[in-house]
């Protein structure tokens, strides 16, 4: 008995960690955006920071980002980091499926208002995350462009 539970046990657990692999390659960035990423990464972690603490954004968005910061300061991930490809890039396509759902649910202009970067800077987040709106000498960009 208990050795059919643990075998519906492990079976349930990498079933789901399978499926949480074909998902983090469906929603992740096209092109290559862990050079962005990390150019930008400083201020990233600024934004998720601000974003977090600001009492005026919706409970579920900060609750989603607090989430997603305790994610990247475990020290295990969901896909080992000697994997190729995906075991660096999983922190980034997280980060980049948050990102996009809290655009939709607080705007792109929020984001805006928190990030402390450059304009480059956002315009090269908005380009790693797919997001529309990022703005640079008066000229919208979309992830579409490059």
């Amino acid at each position: 008995m208990w050795k059919d539970l643990l075998i519906g046990l492990g079976g349930a657990i990498v079933a789901s960690w399978l499926a949480l692999i074909i998902a983090l390659l469906l929603v992740r960035p096209k092109g290559n955006i862990l050079r962005e990423a990390l150019r930008i990464l400083p201020d990233l972690i600024r934004l998720l920071k601000n974003l977090t603490t600001d009492r005026t954004q919706p409970r579920a968005v900060r609750i989603r980002l607090g989430l997603l910061m305790a994610y990247l300061a475990f020290p295990i991930d969901l896909i080992p980091d000697f994997v190729p490809v995906l075991g660096y890039a999983d922190d980034a396509i997280i980060v980049v499926a948050v990102l996009r759902s809290v655009v939709r649910r607080v705007g792109i202009d929020q984001v805006r208002a928190h990030w402390s970067g450059t304009d480059d800077g956002f315009n090269a987040l908005c380009k790693a995350a797919g997001l529309t709106g990022g703005e640079s000498n008066g000229s919208t960009t979309t992830a579409d462009q490059a």
